[in-house]
């Protein structure tokens, strides 16, 4: 079930987006916290970060789960999502690092796939923070990944490289082909989701997503299927809807 937001601009958007995070940290005890990397949340960790230094909130306890991780790229290169989740919320806040999960993107990709899975499962995500690709992808499940998946290698499709380009130079030679990422089972078993997107680029998916077919083809359209979902949206990516 779809509870649609739309808002003015990317600020008000991360705004109201902190609004659904921080019903969940007010009310739940050391809830999972399931998060993404990209541009869109970006704003939502701005206001993480600010509310911590503001009100002295305290992530100790809190563990959180990443979405995906590019295959191939050592944890400390500049574009890694272990790299983007501690310049951008992680070290402003006072979470250790055992309390942090991202998936590993070197070595044995199938047995960091099964381990991660299985970690997961322990534990209920309270929230989980999505974006969507043009393509209708989240996570990095590409369409046509089956809606049955959980924790896998996923290879990024042609437009998904082209989209992420910006972050290395423009150069889609240097963007990785593959990702390991959360499934989309993985994904659905979250209490609650906050799925954030802007731009007119995001419109058609987000329209897949909302009102099209339940198909593997815009695989956000998955979340049709989910009893919790906010999204929030600015005027352009809503105008298809």
């Amino acid at each position: 079930m779809f509870k649609v937001i739309v808002k003015d601009n990317y600020d008000e958007v991360s705004a109201e987006a902190f609004k659904v995070m921080k019903e969940v940290l007010d009310t739940e005890e050391n809830p999972v916290l399931g998060l993404a990397t990209g541009s869109s949340p970006v704003g939502l960790y701005k206001e993480m970060i600010r509310d911590h230094k503001e009100t002295g909130r305290s992530y100790k306890n809190i563990l959180t789960f990443n979405l995906d991780e590019y295959v191939g790229l050592p944890r400390d290169h500049r574009e890694s999502y272990w790299t983007f989740m501690h310049q951008n919320l992680f070290n402003y806040i006072d979470i250790p690092d055992e309390n942090v999960h991202v998936p590993l993107g070197n070595g044995d990709i199938e047995e960091n796939c099964r381990a991660y899975e299985e970690e997961l499962k322990k534990h209920q995500v309270a929230i989980q923070v999505l974006g969507i690709g043009s393509d209708g992808h989240i996570a990095f499940n590409e369409p046509g990944c089956p809606f049955d998946s959980v924790t896998h290698e996923m290879p990024l499709t042609e437009q998904t490289r082209k989209d992420n380009a910006r972050f290395f130079d423009g150069d889609i030679n240097q963007v990785p082909v593959s990702a390991v990422t959360m499934g989309l089972a993985s994904i659905m078993r979250a209490k609650k989701i906050v799925l954030i997107a802007t731009g007119a680029n995001k419109a058609d998916a987000v329209y897949g997503m909302i009102k099209g077919e339940k198909t593997t083809d815009c695989p956000a359209s998955i979340l049709q299927d989910h009893p919790d979902v906010t999204v929030v949206l600015d005027q352009a990516a809503a105008a298809k809807l």
